[in-house]
């Protein structure tokens, strides 16, 4: 069961006074991350249009097709106090709440992963009032988490660290990264996700590719592995954590590689605190791991946010001036990849605070060797 202090139905009256200020008439929100921020429901991203109407003047709707609509009654935006409306197979579901928004509307706020087919249908009925980004409003909102959403992440957080701690019990030489992956899969569902969203395990050369996909190398001994993993839990927040294991005895280079990667880590989630920016936070790993002779091969950013979407705002990179502000969520996973010989990234969650910051993923950072 959700928590019910997860979707707080004060959201959408936050929502609609940041609409107002943004100068938008309505907001416009599909299926997607924003819709289970503001409502709770996970709706199908179907062809038929489901739409949260957020009207600045007038109460807000939730426009369903009617199959869908018991659905929608039975999730939490069902205790929000709004209507639920179905739209019949026969009906202009885009005229429809044309007809229910107040004329004269000048700017209108679409959903950022709105499908171009129902942005452009919403132009049709809609023809005097411009689109904007409905994220540019509703991400300042996202970006900072209450306490229930903290909590949430622990949990998603406490999840995934039981998967890692048990590799040991599918990692070893002569099996396959794909045989490995799917292994991985099943505890994260097995150990509190309802969903596996990734699982990267890149062995040996693989792993100095950040985004490898399972294949049908066998690991060898003496493998470095880079195990990537993350999912969705009951709570509908997101799990990411990324460990480096090795099969046997690793080479000298990458115990050093992975001294260095360490040390930065560390350093990075050691200076969370309110009012760091992005580019400096993600500046302090960098320099630790460019003075040690590595610069060129950290190829990605520190870390994005993360909550009800594995990444989201805010993203630790240069060039965001962002300051970090208490309740943002992010990833810090600096990473050192030598093509076609190895790679590692260390990667935790961390939450900043009043103070600080909170890491939510406690297993060791430690290199993990494995027999």
């Amino acid at each position: 069961m959700i928590p019910t202090d997860l979707y707080p139905a004060d959201r959408l009256e936050r929502a609609r006074e940041a609409a107002a200020g943004a100068g938008l008439g309505a907001l416009l929100i599909s299926p997607g991350a924003d819709l289970r921020y503001l409502t709770g429901y996970q709706a199908l991203p179907l062809e038929r249009l489901t739409c949260l109407v957020l009207p600045v003047d007038g109460e807000p709707f939730l426009l369903v097709p009617e199959l869908e609509r018991p659905a929608a009654l039975a999730s939490p935006a069902g205790n929000l106090g709004i209507e639920i409306t179905g739209w019949a197979e026969t009906e202009d579901p885009y005229a429809l709440i044309a007809a229910r928004l107040p004329a004269g509307m000048a700017r209108v706020g679409v959903d950022n992963h709105m499908w171009a087919e129902k942005t452009i249908a919403f132009r049709g009925v809609l023809p005097d009032a411009d689109q904007a980004l409905a994220g540019e409003v509703l991400g300042r909102l996202r970006i900072r988490k209450t306490q229930a959403e903290a909590e949430a992440l622990r949990r998603a957080g406490a999840a995934i660290d039981r998967v890692h701690a048990r590799m040991g019990e599918w990692l070893r030489a002569g099996r396959t990264e794909r045989e490995v992956g799917r292994d991985i899969a099943e505890a994260i569902t097995a150990e509190g996700h309802v969903r596996t969203d990734f699982v990267i395990v890149g062995s040996g050369p693989h792993s100095a590719s950040p985004h490898h996909e399972l294949s049908d190398r066998v690991i060898q001994p003496g493998d470095p592995v880079v195990v990537d993993i993350g999912g969705t839990t009951e709570d509908g927040y997101c799990s990411d954590s990324t460990r480096d294991y090795v099969v046997g005895e690793p080479p000298a280079e990458y115990r050093r590689l992975y001294e260095v990667l360490l040390t930065a880590q560390r350093a990075q989630t050691d200076a969370v605190r309110p009012g760091i920016t992005a580019e400096q936070l993600d500046a302090i790993g960098r320099d630790i791991i460019t003075d040690a002779g590595f610069g060129p091969h950290f190829i990605h950013r520190t870390g994005h946010g993360i909550g009800l979407e594995t990444h989201e705002e805010p993203y630790i990179v240069a060039g965001s001036a962002l300051p970090l502000e208490p309740g943002m969520a992010f990833s810090v996973e600096p990473g050192i990849y030598l093509p076609d010989r190895f790679g590692a990234r260390i990667e935790d969650i961390v939450i900043c605070t009043d103070d600080g910051g909170e890491r939510l993923n406690r297993t060791s950072r430690e290199l993990v060797v494995l027999p």
